[in-house]
C-alpha cells in the first residue's frame, strides 16, 4: 500500500468500495453510458429522418440535448457533485464553464456586429475593374 492509497474496505464488493471512494457505482457508469448513447442517437435520429419539418425547432431540440448530454458526462463520468471536496471542484466547473460561454458568446457578437457593420463590397461580376 503506498502513500497516497486509500485504505480499502474489507469485505465490501467492488461498486462499495468505488462508491466509498467517491467514484461511481458500475450501474451508475451503466446509467451513464445508455445515457450517452441514448442523447446522440436522438439528435442523428432527428436530422437523418427529418421528422421536424422547421430546421429551427430541430436545432433547437438538438442544442438541449447537447446540454443535457453535457450534465451526464459530468455527473457520470467526472463526477462532479456538491459533496466531492467541499464543493470546490463543482464551483471550479461551474466558473471554467461561465468563461468559456462568456468567450465563445463574446466572439460570436463580435463577428456578427463587424459582418453588420462593415462597408458592403461591390460584386466583383459587376466590378469597373476587370
Amino acid at each position: 500500500m503506498s502513500l497516497h492509497s486509500a485504505p480499502t474496505i474489507h469485505g465490501a464488493s467492488g461498486d462499495a468500495r468505488e462508491a466509498a471512494h467517491g467514484h461511481g457505482s458500475r450501474r451508475g457508469y451503466w446509467i451513464g453510458v445508455g445515457l450517452s448513447i441514448l442523447l446522440t442517437v436522438v439528435p442523428f435520429w432527428l436530422v437523418m429522418s427529418r421528422v421536424l419539418p422547421d430546421a429551427r425547432v430541430t436545432a433547437a431540440i438538438i442544442f438541449a440535448l447537447a446540454l443535457m448530454q453535457i450534465v451526464v458526462h459530468v455527473v457520470s463520468f467526472l463526477h462532479l457533485d456538491t459533496r466531492s471536496e467541499g464543493g470546490w471542484t463543482l464551483l471550479a466547473f461551474l466558473f471554467t464553464a461561465v468563461i468559456v460561454v462568456l468567450t465563445i458568446g463574446g466572439s460570436i457578437w463580435v463577428m456578427y456586429h463587424l459582418n453588420v457593420n462593415m462597408m458592403p463590397m461591390p460584386d466583383a461580376a459587376t466590378s469597373p475593374m476587370h
